[in-house]
């Protein structure tokens, strides 16, 4: 190791330099993938079922045929430990036992009906015993779940706008599909068809950032914030001590009701990190893993705000449609799910299981950026991890836009991947499942200490 820091435009150019033996390993290994992807003619736009598939940072995509644990195998024969778990879909592992179970059984029961089934009843007292809002309502995602919950808020307050914080993803949500361009909040540019200025109706601020929230709670036009408690979509930046005091504190006095998605963060433990660090909010969303898997999410209303929609609903001259609510939700199927997962998947068990493997991985992903003296730290939040490429915590989307590299993301990721493990495919992030086995946790950080020696030492060599 070099007695002075290795800095990252070293690296970078290390890493282009080693990328392309790593994309031709893998292209090696995976002809009849690499075909598919080639083949011209009519069928799924690009090869894929979503467009957005071919974003990863390999050559062309894996195909998977099976998942199982954290086991995937492909279509040319190739296993991985998966790391990625669906970007927290598949946060307790592919294919839980109960999981599996209600699918086996489900069809007999019935899938959709339109109406509500024997389980709803068990499954409202599960969700207000587990995170603690009181009034539940089901969706398909989370997009869903935070579209209703926006439109509630709104209904409720009687206001026009939202605040979200600069970097933030909610799924597909029109309103929180922004950014902040030196103090302004326009609609993202890499948005196809927009046609509706979001800035409109839309406030974005830094996170971390409480003089930014006070001045845009000041006006009394903001209906909700939304936020994760911890954001994980560009890069994973932790709550600055005392923001989130803070933030309930502003909500409150400005009349603004407070939103938490916990899709991701409820990997921090039961029940999440709203109820671990006492949030409070006044509604709540959680999508992806909440049903092992199965497309279905859950939205929460403290009994102010349910009263509110009751109003509301009441003020109106007919039922009508509320906008709120597709058809396949509230299935029997997704009701049976979450009554599974809730009950014997997402158990205290699972989650110290969860966080003894991160403990694992942490101590090693630090073990090993310190044993070639890099400028970099490991976050976390529960048994979620991501490496930083800075020394000090990032506090917002543009201190995280800084320290990122695309080129170390890449060449990581990809190395990993030639050695078996697959990482989400944005900023390297590390989900740890119950299914990961303690020698795999180990295993995954020793080729991680071997690729980053093979970039530094490499680098110094160059």
């Amino acid at each position: 190791m070099s007695s002075t820091p290795i800095d990252n435009a070293a690296i970078e150019a290390r890493v282009k330099a080693l990328l392309p033996a790593e994309r031709q390993l893998y292209a090696e290994r995976r002809p009849k993938a690499r075909a598919m992807a080639e083949r011209k003619g009519k069928g799924l736009f690009d090869n894929v079922p979503m467009h957005w598939m071919l974003d990863w940072p390999m050559p062309f995509p894996m195909v998977i045929e099976q998942a199982s644990g954290v086991h995937l195998t492909d279509i040319d024969g190739n296993a991985v430990v998966d790391l990625c778990l669906g970007d927290t879909g598949a946060m307790f592992g592919h294919g839980p036992e109960p999981i599996l179970e209600v699918l086996r059984n489900a069809g007999h029961r019935g899938l959709t009906t339109m109406l509500p089934s024997a389980d709803a009843e068990i499954v409202g007292e599960l969700l207000a015993a587990r995170f603690g809002l009181p009034h539940w309502q089901i969706g398909a995602t989370a997009s869903d779940a935070n579209r209703f919950a926006i439109r509630v808020a709104r209904a409720v307050t009687g206001r026009r706008k939202i605040l979200v914080f600069d970097g933030c993803y909610h799924g597909a949500v029109d309103d929180t599909l922004v950014d902040l361009v030196n103090g302004r909040t326009f609609s993202r540019a890499s948005l196809l068809g927009q046609v509706v200025d979001l800035g409109e109706t839309t406030i974005a601020i830094p996170f971390n950032d409480e003089e930014a929230l006070r001045n845009a709670l000041v006006s009394g036009e903001v209906a909700c914030v939304l936020a994760e408690p911890v954001m994980t979509n560009c890069g994973m930046i932790l709550p600055a001590p005392g923001f989130h005091d803070t933030l309930r504190r502003l909500t409150r006095e400005h009349g603004t009701l407070l939103l938490i998605d916990e899709t991701h963060t409820i990997s921090t433990g039961l029940g999440g990190y709203t109820m671990l660090h006492g949030l409070e909010p006044d509604l709540m969303v959680m999508g992806k893993p909440i049903g092992g898997g199965v497309p279905v999410s859950v939205w929460g209303m403290s009994a102010e705000v349910a009263e509110g929609l009751d109003r509301a609903r009441r003020a109106r001259d007919s039922h009508g449609h509320s906008g709120i609510g597709t058809t396949l939700s509230g299935s029997a199927l997704q009701l049976a799910c979450l009554r599974a997962s809730l009950e014997k998947v997402m158990t205290s068990g699972t989650y110290a299981t969860m966080a003894a493997r991160t403990d694992i991985i942490e101590a090693g992903l630090i073990k090993a950026i310190g044993a070639q003296g890099l400028p970099w730290h490991v976050t976390r939040v529960g048994a979620r991890l991501e490496v930083v490429f800075s020394s000090e915590p990032v506090r917002n989307a543009a201190e995280a836009r800084e320290a990122a590299s695309s080129v170390i993301e890449e060449g990581l990721h990809l190395s990993l991947l030639n050695r078996g493990f697959l990482l989400t495919p944005f900023h390297n992030m590390i989900l740890v499942s119950p299914a990961l086995a303690e020698a795999q946790a180990q295993a995954l950080v020793a080729a991680y200490g071997e690729i980053l020696a093979r970039f530094c030492q490499a680098g110094e060599a160059a």
